[in-house]
């Protein structure tokens, strides 16, 4: 389930910049770099049926979504856009994916991150019993 959240959430981020063209911010790029590896990482965990792989997912989707969630924070006002680190391109704050008025594209990322990390927490503490 986490290898397909991950694959979903790159697709998705690869369609809406290459297809749709909203260019990413400095904090999307970031979150990118979190969760592209996930990837890979999460499959040959999967292949080699590796019992240890929360271990190497867990610091990228803890910090994807640590990155995630102070994104949100700047867009839904908590944090001062003058502490954002989109001083050059691209806003931070700027939405231009926004479905129901709140579902944002930092919003699913978060979500996508969160679930990941419960999912490979949950299979670091099933490991952990064995």
């Amino acid at each position: 389930m986490s290898w397909a959240i991950a694959l979903v959430s790159m697709v998705v981020s690869l369609y809406f910049s290459e297809v749709v063209g909203i260019v990413p911010c400095i904090l999307c790029w970031l979150q990118r770099i979190a969760m592209y590896p996930l990837v890979a990482i999460i499959a040959v965990g999967i292949i080699r049926e590796d019992n240890n792989v929360s271990a190497y997912v867990l610091p990228l989707s803890i910090a994807g979504a640590i990155i995630a969630f102070y994104q949100n924070l700047l867009i839904w006002g908590v944090i001062s856009e003058t502490l954002a680190p989109c001083t050059l391109g691209v806003s931070c704050v700027t939405q231009s994916f926004v479905v129901l008025n709140f579902i944002t594209i930092p919003l699913l990322s978060l979500l996508s991150f969160i679930l990941i990390t419960v999912l490979m927490l949950i299979n670091y503490r099933a490991n952990l019993s064995r």
